[in-house]
């Protein structure tokens, strides 16, 4: 079909409420659930004592959902499409609508259609009231969606699906490798001794003397262990007194008061060379086939090391967490085999990260371009 051919429709066609509702009270409290401005069904946040649930809206599967209020809502409609296999039931304040005929209007393209920034400023645009601006059923009947062919509806849902299983698949590894990697470090202080840093790291005191490193190599150094851009105001700031902050080494701000009960540090996992404050202090591993830079990072960014340095800092106007308490802390030495099997199940928990944030970054702006798509099917 070209792009000439290709049917915007309008909503009303194609679409019709349902009003059935729970008057048998074959549906209990299990099956309430409310909706979401992010496009999910969400378990009820109502106060539900003594609530009688007959007058209740039945929620079947392939049915949308949604409250017709706006105002106060975050600039989005509540909407959700009930896409498992279970009846749910909903307020009677809620509209319940579904596709007339799935073979021409697919439930899933709909939702796609729907899930889009601009419904959300075009449903906020045609609420009306005053104390409480709705979008009534008559304004969501008069929304227009391109409708294409029914395989190019199966398509366009494929796609997304497709995307959105990726991202979910992923999130779901991610408490897992997680757990793994915290039950080996739990095994490690079982199997073997506790050794002070200080033996196995050594401080790096190299200055930006020559001026090699330029404005955008200062990075500072946040509480959530990595390097960020500065926040310091940089202006007529000399640059060479700052130290240099290489690959695999670390950093970390001495001053731990008033920093939500954490210490700031990094470890330079990238590489590029960088240049941190002079305050800061740098150091490294002395022999990483005895010590993986890695494996230590893990031990740091641990909260029992956080409570550590908090406890140790010492000072009356500005509590500091310095060298010879680093040197002090005792970490699990395990064989480096070891160290990097447990460096291993991390870089998979972070590879799952990386994809399911991507994933659901491509998520927002797949919808836009499969609009673009099925306009020109």
């Amino acid at each position: 079909m070209s792009a000439s051919e290709t049917k915007w429709v309008r909503l009303g066609e194609y679409i019709e409420q349902s009003d059935k509702r729970n008057s048998e009270g074959m549906y209990l409290l299990e099956d309430v659930t409310g909706i979401s401005n992010e496009k999910s069904a969400i378990p009820t946040k109502a106060d539900m004592k003594d609530v009688s649930l007959t007058p209740y809206k039945i929620f079947k599967p392939n049915e949308f959902s949604y409250v017709t209020v706006t105002s106060r809502n975050g600039g989005k409609i509540s909407l959700a499409l009930n896409n498992t296999s279970q009846t749910k039931i909903v307020s009677s304040s809620y509209v319940v609508f579904r596709s007339k005929d799935t073979d021409k209007l697919l439930p899933e393209y709909l939702f796609l259609m729907l899930n889009r920034s601009e419904f959300d400023r075009y449903s906020r645009f045609n609420s009306w009231g005053s104390a409480r601006e709705t979008f009534d059923w008559s304004e969501m009947e008069r929304v227009q969606i391109p409708l294409p062919s029914i395989e190019v509806q199966c398509e366009l849902v494929a796609i997304y699906n497709g995307l959105k299983t990726l991202a979910e698949q992923n999130e779901a590894l991610i408490p897992r490798l997680s757990a793994a990697c915290q039950a080996y470090i739990v095994d490690c202080r079982a199997k073997y001794p506790s050794v002070p840093l200080g033996k196995y790291i050594e401080q790096s005191d190299e200055r930006n003397s020559e001026g090699m490193y330029l404005l955008e190599d200062v990075t500072g150094i946040s509480n959530e262990k990595s390097a960020i851009p500065t926040k310091a105001d940089m202006k007529d700031v000399s640059l060479t007194p700052y130290k240099i902050f290489k690959p695999n080494e670390f950093s970390y701000v001495t001053v731990t008061s008033r920093n939500g009960g954490k210490i700031s540090l990094a470890l330079n996992n990238t590489s590029q060379t960088k240049i941190v404050s002079s305050s800061y202090v740098v150091f490294r591993s002395k022999d990483t086939d005895k010590l993986l830079p890695e494996y230590l990072f893990l031990m740091l960014n641990r909260p029992e090391f956080d409570r550590y340095a908090r406890f140790n800092s010492w000072g009356s106007a500005r509590e500091t967490f310095d060298w010879s308490e680093m040197e002090r802390v005792q970490i699990p030495l395990p064989p480096p085999n070891v160290q990097q099997a447990i460096v291993d199940v991390y870089h998979c928990m972070e590879r799952a990260q990386y994809i399911a944030s991507q994933a659901r970054e491509k998520l927002k702006t797949l919808c836009p371009a499969l609009v673009q798509r099925a306009a020109h099917s």
